[in-house]
């Protein structure tokens, strides 16, 4: 006997097809769901690596600061021993320069001239006294010219003064201090010596 299907097939078949397309729909949507969980993943991770290398880059940074400072710290100290250095290298140069110019002041004065006062003003003496004459005078400051511890003198003032009979003529004249060359290379090779001595 033949079976007769009475049902509407169309409608089943409709229902079944809507059944496969919300059945696909979800899978669909999982999927996308799966994917954008899976890209919101992947770029967390890149953030998150980044994020890493940034601190990374900042803790770098930090370190390099403090190293920089320790770098400052320490040309501070190069500094200020360049400078003692300069100080006891300038000491050492002009430690006999003092009793050199002494002496040549003592050597240079003619008769009939004397000294008042004596003033220093970096390597410039101002010397003031008094003289029997202008050309006294005169010799003193050829004296000073030639003895190799002072040059360039130059006369200030010179008057006529009566407090003093013997020596009428007051002066004021400026000097410059020098070291001789040979003087200069002793201390050199002094401060070489004490350099060699001391490593």
């Amino acid at each position: 006997m033949a079976r007769i299907n009475l049902l509407p097939w169309r409608t089943e078949r409709r229902k079944q097809r809507q059944k496969e397309f919300v059945t696909m729909l979800g899978l669909s949507a999982a999927a996308g769901l799966l994917i954008s969980f899976l890209i919101v993943m992947y770029y967390n991770g890149q953030i998150e690596g980044q994020q890493d290398r940034n601190q990374y880059l900042r803790d770098q940074i930090k370190l390099v600061d403090a190293q920089i400072k320790e770098i400052e710290a320490l040309d501070k100290k190069k500094a200020n021993l360049l400078a003692r250095k300069q100080v006891i290298e300038e000491l050492q140069s002009s430690r006999s320069q003092m009793v050199h110019l002494f002496d040549q002041l003592v050597r240079t004065i003619p008769e009939g001239v004397k000294l008042n006062s004596i003033k220093q003003s970096g390597q410039v003496l101002t010397l003031e006294g008094s003289a029997q004459s202008n050309a006294r005078v005169s010799s003193y400051m050829r004296n000073l010219e030639e003895s190799g511890w002072m040059a360039n003198p130059d006369l200030s003032i010179i008057e006529t003064k009566g407090g003093d009979k013997g020596l009428p003529n007051a002066f004021s004249l400026k000097v410059q201090m020098v070291t001789p060359k040979r003087e200069e290379e002793a201390v050199a090779n002094e401060g070489d010596a004490v350099a060699g001595g001391v490593q």
